[in-house]
């Protein structure tokens, strides 16, 4: 084993050596240490040469150990083995990579180096001129000194001077922008009202074009078929109304544009409206002829037909008074009731043409005291009619009362009683006439306290007739005939209508009053005052309405006004007068029924039809059943019966 003795002595040999004690610093290529290292590994390189050398020699023939340890034997080391080659060129090429790799690090040090160096020296060329820059401006300074002395007074001068003419300038730059800042204020002023008058002309513009088409459409024949105008002068207007809309239409149509109407517009279009309403008041003006005209017509037809309606009406009332000559005591009766008010009225007259303002200012509280109580009697004023009741019996039998604050007694004049008693009664027929008319259910209370009043002072009741029988001459009943060379209108006033300036009131109205008055008189008759000390009969009682009724079959029938006045008779008073007569009311009611309706239905033309339906409805519903109900009201005053 000579080889392996002496590559272990090789290898002790090698420790032992200096080289042996380098220690291995990985970053010995940053550095650029090449040369030592090279020489440690062409050192390692050759060692292991040597022993790759051995190991294959002694592999081939293991009798050569003997000569490879020979010194002579060591040029054979030349010749490698592939395995050794390719070691070795590993090693070669690792070496190149290193030294590439210490190449670009020593490059890139230097780069840096250069670019630190070029750095700090232009620092210190900066800091150089700025100190040369700082020692000029001492030598400045030094030198100017002497200078800045003599010349600061000059220096202020010029600079007041400056200052004076800065501010003269900033004034006149001042003003310049003040009087620029007004003109801009007044140029967006009329700009402004520019706009704001341009808008005002157009919305005036658009009222003036809707009034303009708004009054061409009423000249439009299509729509005037109503006025009886001729057709050439319709068309004659419509076709000067279309040009003037298309006149105002050409001036619209500019502002379509995004343009505001000029005034010259606006004189164009406004004349055109003016003579848009002069057309429409000339055609105006014909329709108020031909209306007129047509008017004076119908007027004149209207008046004929009344002629022949009143001469129907004075052939009725001659028969009428014809039937009327068996109750002459009825006539004589409603002439006395008549004759005895009018001596009244006249006894008074002093009271009515007061010579003094004391005998006027006591006639008003005299006549303020009879009517307000009447005045404050309602459907719902029960509880009160005994307080109504007590201050009309003290203001009649002279003792004084209270009315409007004041104390007033009919003993204060010697008329006062008659006028007193006159104004009462005639304020209870007006009642009847208004309230009555309008509520039916006011009857009761109004009569009852009327009842009262006659009860005790049978003078008011007889004035109560006379009025009732002058303001509705059918509760008589009468028929008043019309005398030789009484005018129209005067004897309509006898018949009951109201005449004035306006002419003849409706017969809607009429039949109203009419019927308010008998239904006032139908609750008179079966009532009584409830509170009185008096026995006996009634001061007006149920005969009277059973006398009336008779009379009234008696009489040939009117149109309307019969029919009217026998329903709201018979609503009212039937229940009493059927409970008073019995089969001979029956009989009456049978007869109304039989006989004298259908003389009703002949002289009714078919536009009055309505009361007499009402009267046929009310006599089949109570012949039917053979009872009568008691009228709306008179329930909630059955202790006022007598």
């Amino acid at each position: 084993m000579p080889a392996e003795n002496l590559r272990w002595d090789t290898l002790q040999a090698l420790k032992n050596s200096p080289k042996a004690n380098i220690r291995f610093d990985p970053y010995w290529s940053q550095r650029g240490e090449v040369s030592s290292r090279q020489t440690a590994t062409h050192f390692f390189l050759h060692i292991y040469m040597l022993q790759a050398l051995s190991d294959e020699a002694r592999d081939e023939d293991p009798e050569t150990d003997s000569e490879v340890s020979s010194p002579t034997s060591l040029p054979a080391i030349s010749l490698l083995s592939p395995k050794a080659m390719e070691t070795a060129g590993h090693i070669l090429k690792f070496e190149a990579e290193q030294r590439e790799k210490a190449k670009m690090a020593l490059k890139l040090r230097q780069e840096m180096q250069e670019k630190l160096v070029a750095a700090v020296a232009s620092s210190e060329s900066e800091q150089l001129k700025r100190f040369e820059e700082f020692m000029e401006l001492k030598q400045r300074q030094e030198y100017q000194k002497p200078l800045a002395k003599d010349a600061s007074l000059m220096s202020i001068g010029r600079q007041e001077k400056l200052k004076e003419e800065q501010r003269y300038r900033m004034k006149i730059l001042n003003l310049r922008l003040r009087e620029a800042e007004q003109q801009r204020h007044r140029e967006a002023e009329l700009e402004r009202q520019r706009r704001t008058e341009g808008r005002e002309r157009l919305r005036n513009l658009n009222a003036i074009q809707e009034e303009i088409l708004q009054l061409n459409q009423l000249l439009d024949p299509s729509t005037q078929t109503k006025t009886e105008l001729p057709l050439a002068s319709l068309n004659s207007l419509s076709t000067r109304g279309n040009q003037l809309c298309s006149q105002v239409s050409e001036v619209v149509r500019k502002t379509a544009e995004g343009e505001f109407p000029s005034v010259e517009d606006m004189t164009v279009a406004e004349r055109a409206l003016h003579e848009m309403r002069a057309l429409i008041r000339l055609m105006q003006e014909e329709v108020a002829k031909s209306q007129e005209k047509k008017k004076k017509e119908q007027e004149q037809e209207e008046e004929r037909r009344k002629q022949v309606e009143l001469q129907a009406q004075q052939e009725a009332q001659k028969k009428a008074a014809q039937s009327n000559s068996a109750e002459e005591s009825t006539l004589k009766w409603y002439k006395e009731l008549q004759l005895s008010a009018a001596q009244c009225a006249q006894s008074f007259e002093q009271l009515n043409s007061p010579k003094d303002a004391q005998t006027k200012k006591l006639k008003l509280e005299l006549q303020k005291a009879a009517s307000i109580p009447v005045s404050q009697i309602s459907s719902n004023s029960g509880s009160q009619l005994q307080e109504i009741f007590d201050k009309i019996d003290k203001l009649l039998s002279g003792r004084p009362v209270v009315s409007g604050g004041k104390s007033v007694s009919t003993s204060q004049h010697p008329q006062g009683l008659d006028f007193v008693s006159y104004k009462l009664a005639e304020k209870f027929v007006k009642q009847g006439e208004e309230e009555v008319a309008s509520h039916h259910e006011a009857a009761f209370p109004i009569a009852v306290v009327a009842s009262g009043v006659w009860e005790l002072h049978p003078r008011v009741g007889d004035f109560i007739l006379a009025h009732l029988h002058k303001k509705c001459p059918y509760a008589v009943p009468h028929y008043p005939p019309m005398k030789e060379g009484t005018q129209v209108e005067e004897y309509q006033r006898i018949l009951g209508y109201r005449v004035d300036d306006s002419g003849v009131e409706g017969q809607d109205s009429f039949l109203k009053r009419m019927s308010g008055m008998i239904r006032l008189y139908a609750a008179i008759i079966q009532l009584r005052w409830p509170y009185g000390s008096k026995q006996g009969a009634a001061p007006h009682g149920l005969n009277n309405g059973w006398r009336w009724l008779a009379q009234m079959l008696n009489m040939e029938p009117l149109a309307d006004i019969t029919a009217t006045l026998l329903f709201d008779f018979l609503e009212v008073c039937g229940n009493a007068l059927m409970k008073q007569y019995q089969g001979q009311f029956w009989k009456l009611i049978l007869l109304l029924k039989d006989e004298y309706f259908p003389r009703i239905e002949a002289v009714t033309s078919t536009g009055q039809m309505g009361s007499v339906i009402r009267l046929k409805q009310f006599l089949e519903t109570s012949l039917q059943s053979r009872q009568i109900s008691p009228p709306k009201g008179q329930l909630n005053a059955m202790f006022w019966r007598s």
